[in-house]
């Protein structure tokens, strides 16, 4: 009876229980199908994306009633399913979607709001590469912003960052980041996928509210966060690095041919010998996210084994991130956290070794006939380079942790405060050996040699901000105040020792080194410095009727590194907008979207320099014997300056941004003028009175002018292709204004970048007054003579010989500094394919040909390779006589310009109706693939354009560019 009765209950319970169904549809907008957008089964995870035509099909649970339908730029919908198989979905464009939030100081605009120069990155925008650092996948991406790296295919290497140009003489040049809200977060800890979006703080008003550290701008960098949508995803690519754009030298037969030196024998080529082609590396990223309504995640884990086409350099790294947000029932307290620790083992680049490959005789074997390497002793530089990348120990151990949190509490619901802290620290252990038995060693002092140093740096951060929102009418009002307290310490040791008695503990046991001992030295030291930044800020952002908006912020800062009279500081900023469509007489025009015009001011500083330069400090001044003792000699090691304050930058910018054509074109046009006025540098001073021959003080003003282009364009828009285009392109224009002020009373110029021997060459620039950074100051060319001498002009326009001249001959040539810089991408989808290609280029600047100076003429020392256009019948062939080898003139300045086809990128994405999987996504990207330029001293990138001395290398450390194929893989669990 007992089991009669749970059958019929149990019957009659599934008879109740609805059954499980499928539904199909289709999602489109106004302009057809949408593809991509998610269909979830509401309050669940189960859930589906369109394909490219639209369509979906989801297998609902039993009872399910509503589907929630949503995508990017749209309101999310909630769709009725009750007995429906079938449904078609039209989405509306969501406007407060389409005008994104741009990530400022200490806070959040929406696009429309923003009233200064701000250039938004998502992590779609970012470009496929696989480099050490992030920041090279927005290479170009950024009107105004300079990143450069002139040995890319280094694993170790780090780009150069600049914004809108030079800014300071001694102080530092690269922009403020700013990580999760953390001033001063590390970039070198961040994988690439972790990246959400990038702010890019241009307008002095947006980057005056970092004071002391914002004159160089600031890069706002977020990363990922959860979501109540439980996500499983891997990442994983190879690269293969291929030497590209190289520069030529003679072969074997060529260099006899030439009567170049003594035939050895042997056919090395020795720029192959010196390199792995291709060079390869990978790199792995798991990432996993979820949570609910109150409490997410976001975790990340990754591991790249990179190597450079050098024969020793080589990176292992080891990271990962975890962001954790939680926020109570009732949303009155929300608490974050975030921490990436890294792990680094690296091998140091040989950076001579491609040095060596262009001079060493090639008829020169590697190795000689017994197996052992040969001994060079001759030539332009003496070494076996293959030996020595694969003999020298240059290794690194490199530890990151970023961590950050904070609590929030939501007092009213317009009306807030949050506490912030942070901590930013770095290891950097160094070891390096030489062993005593490389051919160097042998025929040199016969010592081994071993060292080893730590340097430490941490930085911590307290913060607290205070906001409050008011609405009333057509008035909206947002008030922000702050304290922020820093703390920077760095600290480290070194030790040093020779004469190891074996070669097995290699830098692993310094102490058992007989040198020091013999020689009665230590050869130990160790530092430790800080410095403190106190700041208290606020900020109003007011806007009327969504059509005029206002800010206004003020920054009062303290820094230890400034002197006695300076340690304060005022930062104000201020910025207006008009958006002109919300006016009637602009609001019937049908093609125009959005047009608002732009004006900031903001006073920014820079305090990127050492510490205690303003106080009296000691040191050593060697050691004096009495009675059979040492004693350290001390006395002062600084001249005091007590005046010593920061950098300013005065900041002007006016802008406007645009919408059109239903918002398929938009961009936004810039003009700016920053003068950067007390810049910091060391200046001659007499001595006495004062103790010391310089002093580091605040003297000189240099401006920056330019406009700024930034669009995208959504060409084509169809179901099943879509064309995307974006551009960016600046203008520049640079001048040091001033050397002197009423203190310091110095020359008009300093003669800079000095070129080392052969010779005597000199400088060839030429920091002068009223004169543009990066010109270059040298011997006008006149020809070639029937011997082979460079003929130049001389001081009174006479052709005479180079070697006939002096200082007083030279003038201004050419100027290494670029004057426009572009970037255009290109990105196409069809169905399921995508295809992105990526053009950037430099124009309207010079380039000084280091390797055809030292390396490129007939002229070349003896028992030395050269270069082929030293006999290709060119200019530089005609250069035969060594009585101008050292003469620095313009006839080796060449047109620096150039457009790459820079990263091009064809993926396939196909959606799996699986259990276990999502998605899989497959990719091919080749970065550099070709270059189109009039230069021939190789890949003109190679040639640094940013800093004070642009336009020139000044040695031939030569480290050469290659063509990347990286293959990738990512699927979505």
């Amino acid at each position: 009876m007992a089991l009669f009765c749970s059958v019929f209950l149990l019957a009659s319970v599934m008879a109740q229980t609805p059954a499980a169904t499928s539904v199909s549809g289709k999602i489109s907008d106004s302009q057809g199908a949408v593809p991509g957008a998610s269909v979830v089964e509401k309050g669940t995870s189960n859930g589906t994306t369109t394909d490219t035509e639209g369509k979906f099909t989801l297998q609902l649970s039993a009872g399910a009633k509503t589907l929630t339908v949503s995508s990017v730029g749209y309101i999310a919908q909630d769709v009725d399913v009750t007995g429906k198989s079938d449904v078609q979905v039209i989405l509306m464009e969501d406007q407060k979607t389409l005008n994104e939030v741009v990530v400022i100081g200490y806070g959040s605009l929406n696009k429309r709001e923003v009233s200064s120069a701000i250039t938004h990155l998502s992590s779609k925008d970012l470009l496929r590469v696989g480099s050490n650092n992030p920041l090279m996948a927005i290479q170009g991406k950024v009107a105004g912003l300079s990143v450069t790296n002139t040995s890319s295919a280094d694993p170790n290497s780090s780009p150069s960052i600049q914004l809108r140009g030079a800014s300071s003489r001694s102080a530092g040049l690269g922009p403020l980041f700013v990580v999760n809200g953390i001033p001063g977060g590390n970039i070198d800890n961040i994988n690439q996928n972790e990246i959400e979006s990038i702010d890019v703080l241009k307008g002095g008003a947006a980057s005056a509210i970092y004071g002391t550290r914002g004159s160089n701008g600031v890069i706002v960098i977020t990363t990922k966060k959860g979501s109540t949508q439980s996500r499983l995803f891997y990442d994983g690519y190879t690269t293969f690095d291929y030497p590209t754009n190289q520069l030529s030298v003679l072969s074997k037969d060529q260099f006899l041919a030439n009567k170049r030196g003594v035939d050895f024998g042997g056919n090395t080529d020795w720029m192959k010998e010196v390199s792995r082609t291709p060079a390869f590396s990978h790199k792995h990223t798991l990432q996993f996210s979820g949570g609910n309504g109150k409490t997410n995640y976001f975790s990340s884990i990754d591991y790249r084994d990179a190597n450079g086409i050098d024969l020793r350099s080589a990176k292992r790294e080891y990271g990962g991130r975890v962001n954790i947000n939680h926020a109570t029932e009732n949303k009155i307290f929300e608490l974050t956290f975030s921490a990436a620790p890294r792990y680094a083992k690296t091998s140091g680049a040989d950076y001579s070794g491609f040095n060596y490959a262009l001079t060493l005789n090639p008829t020169v074997p590697v190795r000689d006939t017994s197996g052992r390497y040969n001994y060079i002793n001759s030539g332009f530089f003496a070494n076996n380079p293959v030996e020595r990348a694969k003999s020298v120990l240059q290794d690194q151990e490199i530890k990151y942790l970023d961590m950050n949190g904070s609590a929030k509490v939501n007092i009213l619901d317009n009306l807030n405060t949050i506490v912030t802290f942070g901590e930013v620290s770095s290891s950097f252990r160094n070891m390096n050996f030489t062993p005593s038995d490389i051919t160097t060693v042998i025929n040199g002092n016969g010592r081994n040699t071993a060292s080893q140093s730590l340097d430490e740096n941490d930085q911590k951060s307290l913060e607290w901000l205070g906001n409050y929102f008011l609405d009333f009418n057509k008035h909206s009002v947002k008030l922000l105040a702050g304290y922020s307290y820093q703390l920077f310490t760095s600290s480290g040791f070194s030790a040093s020792n020779e004469n190891f008695p074996s070669n097995v503990l290699t830098y692993n046991n310094l102490g058992t080194g007989l040198w020091n001992l013999e020689k009665g030295i230590n050869n130990v030291g160790s530092y430790k410095n800080s410095s403190k930044l106190i700041a208290f800020f606020g900020r109003v952002n007011y806007d009327f009727d969504q059509k005029y908006y206002f800010s206004a912020s003020l920054r009062r800062e303290g820094s230890s590194k400034f002197g006695y009279d300076n340690k304060w500081g005022y930062f104000p900023a201020t910025s207006v907008a008009w958006r002109l469509t919300q006016e009637n007489f602009l609001k019937d025009v049908s093609w125009l979207n959005e047009l608002k015009l732009r004006a900031d001011y903001g006073e920014t500083g820079n305090q990127d320099f050492g510490n205690y330069l303003s106080l009296d400090t000691y040191g050593g001044y060697g050691y004096y014997q009495y009675n059979g003792t040492s004693y350290q000699v001390w006395g002062p090691s600084q001249n005091t300056n007590y005046n010593l304050r920061w950098e300013r930058a005065i900041n002007f910018n006016a802008g406007l941004d645009f919408e059109i054509l239903s918002n398929k074109i938009s961009g936004s046009l810039n003009y700016y003028v920053r003068t950067n006025k007390d810049l910091l540098g060391s200046y001659n001073v007499p001595n006495p009175p004062n103790i010391q021959g310089s002093t580091f003080a605040n003297v000189g003003t240099m401006r920056n002018t330019g406009l700024e282009l930034q669009i995208s364009a959504a060409v084509i828009n169809k179901a099943d292709f879509s064309y995307n285009l974006g551009l960016t392109g600046a203008y520049n224009d640079n001048k040091f204004v001033s050397f002197s002020n009423e203190l310091f009373k110095g020359q008009t110029y300093i003669d800079v970048v000095g070129f080392p021997a052969p010779g005597s060459p000199g400088n060839i620039q030429r920091l002068q007054e009223n004169k543009r950074i990066g010109s270059f100051y040298a011997l006008k060319s006149a020809g070639v003579n029937d011997n082979g001498a460079l003929l130049v002009y001389n001081k009174n326009g006479d052709i005479v010989p180079a070697n006939q001249t002096n200082n007083d001959d030279k003038q201004f040539v050419g100027n290494g500094l670029p004057k426009f810089t572009m970037g255009l991408s290109n990105s196409f989808r069809y169905k399921n394919w995508d295809l992105s290609v990526f053009l950037r280029g430099a124009f309207g600047y010079k380039l000084f040909n280091t390797y055809a100076f030292y390396l490129g003429t007939p002229a070349t020392q003896e028992n030395a390779n050269v270069l082929t256009s030293a006999f290709d019948g060119g200019k530089y062939s005609k250069l035969t006589s060594p009585t101008t080898y050292s003469s620095l003139s313009d006839y080796f300045l060449e047109p620096g310009g150039f457009v790459k086809i820079d990263n091009v990128t064809l993926s396939y994405t196909q959606p799996i109706k699986a259990k276990f999987i999502q998605s899989a996504r497959v990719y091919a990207t080749t970065r550099n693939l070709a270059t189109f330029t009039k230069y021939t001293g190789g890949d003109p990138d190679l040639v640094q354009v940013n800093g004070l001395y642009p336009g020139v290398n000044n040695s031939l450390n030569y480290y050469p560019s290659t063509t990347q194929l990286l293959l990738g893989l990512q699927l979505t669990f």
